[in-house]
């Protein structure tokens, strides 16, 4: 049910001094978005049910990490935050090297070879999170937490937020919604998304490997899904390994000798043999793209306008690219005296990162159903694609380049 009410009030019944924008979600990508736009001089309140868990550096490395591009450390540091999560636990790695088990054929990037010390770091979602959330205040956003939108209203010049609990009510000329894929916003909104369940589930762990990881991220394609190894800090190796459901199910209840054993087949025991693991989690995989990125007042930022398949490792790096394009497109709207809620402003927005979105997913969907091909005949032709590519160097830069946000 929409349970959005478009109408043109009374100046008389609107609560107060409307902010410029107000975030729904504080994960990395509406927190940095945020922190962002806060730090731009426009004004700006974060809503968030639950604050994120302290992060230290004596807990255990957090099962889900992120592989952060260039562009979203250089977003990071900007936002002044990268130095300390830098300095508490992020792994960098300059080399990554994906082959096909089918084929045999492989591609290897150096970070060398494109003039640069590092491909990315590997880090915890949490650790990044924490950072962000610790500079909101001394950046002047205000937090609304805990705290879940009930429903909003859109008025003349601004979108007025009922809160649940016992928050008030809050106003802004833009609402912003960046809580997650499942987005309650997004459905009020009434905006619909497209995509398919991939039928899989990314089993996640870290585990201890009898090489060591030499700071880089591997990747292997079988006939079950992509696996990858990405390098920790610790030296251990943080794996998703993309399974259908029912298999999925059935490594998860392995004994920890039989899943060492399993994990090492699926990886070719490219790092030795696995010699240890923390508890396994599984989380499901699907596509989804939203039909559009706007309505009045309104925009979507993140996983609630696109969630893709984790072989490529890009959704939150593609999140953070929506941050620092909103964050353009406001400012420059600011600057030339428009409203930043204009229709003609979010469109630019929605044009310039739902085309940009769109094409990286579909290629990483492509991606999965051409190594889900198993035909000989495919297969070869597969093995061929790859080999060539690891052989063209300006083909292997530009899709380094684009990796890094370049």
């Amino acid at each position: 049910m929409n349970t959005v009410v478009n109408s043109r009030l009374e100046s008389s019944r609107r609560r107060g001094p409307a902010l410029d924008v107000a975030v729904v979600g504080g994960g990395m990508v509406g927190a940095a978005a945020a922190l962002a736009l806060a730090r731009a001089g426009i004004s700006t309140a974060l809503v968030e049910a639950r604050a994120p868990a302290p992060w230290s550096v004596h807990d255990d490395v957090d099962l889900r990490v992120v592989g952060l591009a260039p562009s979203s450390v250089a977003l990071l540091d900007e936002l002044g935050v990268w130095t300390s999560i830098r300095t508490s636990r992020a792994s960098p790695y300059a080399h990554m090297h994906v082959w096909d088990a089918a084929s045999g054929a492989s591609i290897h990037f150096d970070a060398a070879d494109e003039g640069r010390d590092l491909l990315g770091y590997i880090v915890e979602n949490n650790l990044v999170q924490w950072q962000l959330w610790q500079a909101l205040d001394a950046a002047g956003v205000r937090r609304l937490c805990p705290a879940q939108v009930s429903a909003y209203e859109v008025l003349e010049d601004r979108v007025q937020l009922s809160l649940s609990g016992d928050a008030e009510a809050v106003s802004a000329r833009l609402l912003v919604a960046a809580d997650g894929a499942a987005s309650p916003l997004r459905a009020m909104a009434g905006i619909a998304t497209e995509g398919r369940d991939y039928a899989q589930r990314g089993v996640v762990a870290h585990v201890r490997t009898e090489r060591p990881h030499d700071g880089t991220a591997w990747q292997r394609f079988i006939d079950t899904g992509p696996l990858a190894l990405l390098p920790l800090a610790d030296g251990r190796s943080s794996i998703v390994w993309s399974l259908p459901e029912d298999e999925a199910q059935r490594v998860l209840a392995l004994d920890d000798e039989a899943f060492f054993q399993a994990l090492g087949v699926a990886s070719d025991f490219r790092l030795g043999r696995i010699v240890g693991a923390t508890a396994r989690a599984a989380f499901p995989l699907r596509l989804q793209l939203a039909e559009t990125y706007q309505a009045e007042r309104f925009v979507l930022l993140g996983d609630a306008a696109h969630a893709v398949h984790p072989l490529a490792g890009q959704g939150v790096n593609l999140g953070l690219r929506d941050v620092a394009e909103l964050r353009a497109t406001l400012v420059a709207a600011r600057d030339a005296g428009s409203d930043i809620a204009a229709p003609h402003v979010l469109r630019r927005y929605t044009r310039r990162r739902r085309s940009a979105d769109t094409l990286d997913a579909l290629g990483f969907d492509a991606l999965a159903r051409i190594y889900g091909w198993q035909a000989p005949p495919l297969v070869a032709a597969r093995g061929l694609g790859v080999r060539l590519i690891d052989k063209l160097s300006p083909i292997k830069r530009r899709l380094a380049e684009h990796a890094a946000g370049l």
